[in-house]
């Protein structure tokens, strides 16, 4: 390749796409084909939601279809259960990046996501602290 960039403009020089201490820089809409919300149903993934690999997930065949982040976000979903959060920093990708590409694997039928239970939920302080002084008189 010239020192010019792979479009032949000679006016954009070909290290404008490569930083000497990131590699080749790719813009994050170009990662998701300028989406920013995961998917037709807007899935909301929150930081803490657990990802795992489907128990019955598309073949190979679909699999090879997808992009390299797609794929690499499920090799390391097939490594272990991860939160979205974890999956950002691993992969080295902005939390809103993960979570549209997460939104294509959950709606294609590669992963499950565990969502957190929502605060209204969860059992009220008052409650939690009368069940921990009861185990402590025991």
């Amino acid at each position: 390749m010239n020192e010019h960039s792979a479009g032949g403009d000679p006016s954009v020089p070909a290290d404008r796409w490569y930083d000497s201490d990131a590699g080749p820089l790719v813009r994050p809409y170009a990662m998701t084909g300028g989406r920013t919300k995961p998917g037709p149903g807007n899935v909301r993934f929150d930081l803490i939601a657990l990802v795992v690999v489907d128990d019955d997930p598309p073949g190979p065949a679909e699999e090879s279809l997808l992009g390299p982040e797609h794929r690499s976000l499920l090799a390391l979903c097939r490594a272990e259960t991860q939160s979205v959060a974890e999956l950002a920093a691993d992969a080295d990708l902005p939390v809103g990046v993960v979570r549209v590409l997460l939104g294509d694997l959950l709606e294609s039928g590669f992963v499950r996501v565990s969502r957190p239970v929502p605060p209204a939920r969860l059992p009220d302080e008052r409650i939690l602290r009368e069940v921990i002084d009861g185990l402590r008189a025991l």
